[in-house]
């Protein structure tokens, strides 16, 4: 399946809904089909998924376009480069739209967001930046600002959250001064679900110690409408294999295009530029020149690295397209209102889930040993997870719907889940 094509199909899918508010029928009758597959094991499994929030969910349509892929390598060998390339560009412009930005070079492809991370704190200046992030990190990025610190090739200083587990803005703001190089902070915390309110104040307040923000926006890509221009910061690292089903190794890096040259070439000693590189960042890569110095290419070229890997962006793209398609506007509160429901239908079985009131996409359930729970829920037929909490010996076990849930699927899910809580 071209990517033209599979484009047509989820615009043919998405358009007899209409602009207004999503609805179980509509989606049934329109989307659910083009995910016959995973729905298909549902029925065979009798297992209600959600855990939407660890790995989306793909459409049918990933392995054929994905196929089409490797079927250009056999028929056309090197030529299929262009097409390659092609599905590249697309990838970055999806995601742009996502950000609700227009300079699609302003995405730098990665394999995970913890190699946006490293490329920035390669980049910086400094040999040793003095970073600022919180307790709330997911562990790659978490692990990587450690071995940073470790090596001594970055100086840390960690925000905790409050006896609630969640962040509070103004903390992580008196922990930025003008020593700070990096500020790294989630708009939605990985464990709690909690977004960052403030996200706005913490960057004006970096900005004014003349330090850089990074934002790891996993949890709020294709969650929460996000506006690049309008949040400023000077960068975010986040990926599609949760909520815009793009699976393992699909990533992004986001620099504002303010770091960005529009005339590359070899960059000021003292600036930011990228140490994590390779020939596709090249000032016009195929003409094969070697310089005594790095000639970067303009834009967001200058932070490609080396021969890309071009089937992530085959995989990865019918979940943008769809999420494109829909509008994160609608996503937002439909999730919204499956959560509710969720919750209502958890309450008239005796579970009170944690409900917070700036979250993304999923709720919680605290538990002593969320290992057991979630093993014992995956054995009644509910597929979810649990993470600890970083103040307290207890666990999170994390509940997320999606589209493809239906509100009798999230009435089983309560009555499943009701009496094993109660077991444990």
């Amino acid at each position: 399946m071209q990517l033209d094509q599979a484009q047509q199909i989820i615009d043919a899918a998405v358009s007899p809904m209409g602009d207004g508010p999503l609805n179980e029928q509509a989606l049934s009758k329109h989307l659910h089909p083009l995910f016959s597959r995973v729905l298909a094991r549902n029925e065979s499994t009798n297992e209600i998924y959600l855990a939407n929030h660890s790995l989306g969910r793909p459409l049918d349509m990933v392995s054929e376009v994905v196929q089409t892929a490797l079927d250009g390598w056999y028929t056309q060998l090197d030529g299929v480069w262009n097409e390659w390339i092609d599905a590249r560009n697309r990838y970055r412009s999806q995601i742009s739209s996502l950000l609700r930005w227009d300079d699609d070079r302003a995405i730098a492809p990665k394999t995970s967001a913890a190699q946006g991370l490293r490329a920035v704190l390669n980049a910086l200046p400094t040999t040793r930046p003095n970073v600022v992030s919180t307790r709330c990190e997911f562990d790659s990025i978490d692990f990587v600002l450690k071995a940073y610190d470790y090596k001594q090739r970055a100086s840390l200083r960690w925000v905790e959250p409050d006896a609630q587990d969640l962040m509070q803005p103004d903390t992580i703001i008196d922990a930025i001064d003008d020593s700070t190089d990096l500020v790294v902070v989630s708009m939605v915390c990985f464990v709690t679900g909690q977004v960052v309110e403030g996200l706005d104040r913490i960057i004006a307040k970096a900005h004014a110690c003349e330090a850089m923000v990074l934002v790891d926006a996993y949890h709020a890509f294709g969650v929460l409408p996000m506006d690049f221009r309008a949040l400023d910061a000077d960068f975010i690292i986040a990926g599609n294999y949760k909520y815009t089903r793009g699976g393992a190794g699909a990533c992004f890096l986001a620099i504002n295009p303010r770091h960005l040259s529009q005339t590359g070439g070899v960059p000021e000693h003292g600036t930011l530029f990228p140490l994590d590189t390779g020939w596709f960042a090249k000032h016009n890569p195929f003409a094969y020149s070697r310089d005594d110095d790095p000639a970067y290419a303009s834009g967001g070229d200058a932070w490609l690295e080396a021969t890309p890997p071009v089937l992530t962006y085959y995989q990865a793209l019918p979940g943008l397209m769809l999420s494109n398609a829909i509008g994160i506007d609608r996503l937002r509160a439909y999730s919204l209102d499956q959560q509710q429901t969720l919750v209502e239908a958890l309450t008239t079985h005796g579970v009170h889930p944690r409900v917070l009131q700036h979250r993304g996409a999923y709720l919680l359930i605290e538990t002593e040993d969320g290992r057991a729970a979630t093993q014992q829920l995956k054995a009644a037929g509910v597929n979810c997870d649990a993470r600890p909490l970083s103040r307290s010996d207890r666990w999170a076990i994390r509940l997320c719907p999606d589209l493809l849930n239906t509100n009798d699927e999230l009435e089983t899910a309560a009555q499943r889940i009701a009496p094993v809580l109660r077991g444990i």
